[in-house]
């Protein structure tokens, strides 16, 4: 074979194999970039979505939908506020912890309103939360299904108070506007 020939050959493959390299590095970039983002929300999608080029097409879409919403930090006036509501609920535990619950579910959902997520339904607040807050939503799981236990009154005691601190992971890091903030406290 001729010079000419063989770099005919090499230089085509070459080339592709170049480019594979270059997909491969920018598909685990978006890869590294999406898991750093959600956090375990990732994997969750990933297992939900049975595979992983269809969790990373949906975890983008709820980037690009909440890239479009108008989150906003709350100003320092709304933080106390709600501040003292969430203490009023921890207060209200002692002797209604059923209703501590559901009010706690109720001031979350309210906090999530005023910062401007959409609220429209449960699934949807945990797809737009994902976005900013993956690495505690598995936080607001847990006290929703409590909240949905103690509505059929079906929720221990236990179970109550597990859901109030799970509730306040939440709570603290939308008050905080997303930053990271101390420890629950319930």
């Amino acid at each position: 074979m001729s010079t000419g020939t063989l770099l005919a050959i090499i230089i085509p493959i070459a080339v592709v194999i170049a480019l594979i390299a270059v997909a491969v590095a920018l598909d685990r970039r978006r890869r590294h970039r999406l898991r750093d983002r959600f956090g375990p929300e990732y994997d969750r999608t990933v297992d939900d979505a049975g595979g992983r080029r269809a969790a990373e097409r949906d975890l983008e879409t709820r980037e690009k939908r909440h890239d479009s919403l108008d989150i906003q930090p709350l100003p320092s006036g709304a933080r106390e506020r709600y501040a003292q509501e969430w203490s009023g609920v921890q207060e209200e535990f002692v002797d209604r912890p059923e209703d501590a619950v559901h009010d706690a579910d109720r001031l979350v959902t309210a906090l999530m309103r005023e910062r401007g997520y959409p609220t429209e339904g449960y699934e949807q607040q945990m797809r737009d939360l994902s976005v900013e807050h993956g690495r505690t939503l598995e936080h607001y799981r847990a006290a929703h299904e409590v909240n949905q236990l103690s509505t059929s009154q079906q929720a221990t005691t236990e179970q109550l108070r597990g859901a109030m601190v799970h509730y306040r992971v939440l709570f603290d890091e939308l008050l905080s506007n997303g930053n990271q903030s101390g420890p629950a406290r319930a």
